[in-house]
């Protein structure tokens, strides 16, 4: 999808990359402003700080916990660590990065259709075989913003054989309101398959440093460390994302999240009211099932000035993004149904 500004005083509104609409904290950018006299350096290619400080923080030993690349990357650490059974069962729709993770470590997906909006769990416990290498989870699911629940959870993983890593994507577990939404935490504690992925790139604002962590089993540490590139992340990501976890920034960081959640209701509240269907949401993004409008209701948007995610025949991504920017695009959004697509 093009960048390109269109025509108007206005810039454009990127309302298609579930970035958070805060700037980075002041303290976290002085931390990268400071880093950078010291660029010469190599990274501690340990983490040890962040390791440590993730730790300490998750009430796991450090021999648990692993740093990389932001959630994605490390997911393709794991899928490739965990080898080498040759398929990988997982949701679809879902985030559309793990068909490419899967094929990029050499298995083969076994792509699950969801059930409406959410994860179809029986139906993909029914596809785990004797050639499952992992099933991915992901929680709130990317793009419809659905979630699974402890209970369901719970009953899925009592179906999964106990040698069959269940990978459970939480990259936008800081949004998520619903007490019911189990923290992956105490799953991987009760549960010795399972592996959590979180980021510092949506609730914590550092996307562009592209750091993440995955909780796992400890056997699985040393095989899944040895996959991603050495000296990742760079030393101002691990720097910014252990100031992020100092508990003097937790307050402001709990703000922004209940603060996006409101934006999020606002929003889904404007777009029903001008009579589009919108998924319940518990990330920060909306998802639109517009079927094969999706596209061009995307490129209508984009005309005049929104740039939104469209998936081709299945529907419309909305970020949460500024209030200003949100209410454009229920503006944008009334225009494009008044006209019709």
């Amino acid at each position: 999808m093009t960048t390109a500004t269109p025509v108007g005083t206005q810039p454009p509104a990127d309302l298609s990359m579930n970035e958070t609409p805060y700037p980075p904290l002041p303290s976290i950018r002085r931390i990268v402003e400071d880093g950078a006299a010291a660029l010469q350096r190599y990274p501690d290619r340990t983490a040890a700080a962040l390791r440590g400080a993730l730790a300490a923080r998750l009430g796991v030993g450090p021999e648990s916990i692993l740093v990389g690349p932001g959630s994605a990357g490390l997911c393709q650490h794991l899928v490739q660590a965990l080898g080498p059974k040759p398929e990988v069962v997982h949701p679809a729709l879902s985030f559309e990065g793990y068909p490419l993770i899967i094929r990029n470590v050499g298995a083969r997906g076994v792509p699950v259709k969801m059930d409406g909006y959410r994860h179809d769990l029986p139906a993909m416990a029914a596809a785990v075989t004797d050639q499952t290498r992992a099933v991915l989870l992901c929680n709130p699911n990317n793009p419809t913003g659905a979630v699974l629940h402890r209970d369901e959870i719970e009953a899925f993983l009592a179906r999964i054989p106990a040698d069959v890593p269940v990978i459970i994507d939480e990259a936008y577990r800081e949004f998520v309101t619903d007490p019911q939404v189990p923290d992956g935490m105490d799953l991987f504690r009760a549960h010795d398959n399972v592996c959590v992925l979180r980021t510092f790139s949506k609730a914590y604002g550092l996307a562009a440093l592209r750091v993440g962590y995955a909780v796992v089993p400890p056997r699985v540490t040393p095989l899944a460390g040895m996959m991603g590139a050495v000296f990742f992340p760079n030393s101002l990501a691990q720097a910014a994302a252990v100031a992020s976890l100092d508990e003097a920034v937790t307050p402001e960081l709990t703000r922004r999240c209940a603060d996006l959640a409101s934006s999020r209701a606002r929003l889904i509240d404007g777009l029903r009211g001008i009579g589009l269907t919108v998924a319940p949401s518990e990330a920060n993004f909306v998802w639109l099932p517009l079927g094969e409008r999706a596209v061009p209701f995307a490129e209508r948007a984009r005309d005049a000035g929104i740039l939104v995610m469209a998936l081709p025949g299945a529907g419309v991504r909305i970020t949460v993004g500024p209030d200003e920017a949100n209410e454009r695009l229920c503006a944008v959004a009334r225009t494009i149904l008044a006209v019709g697509d």
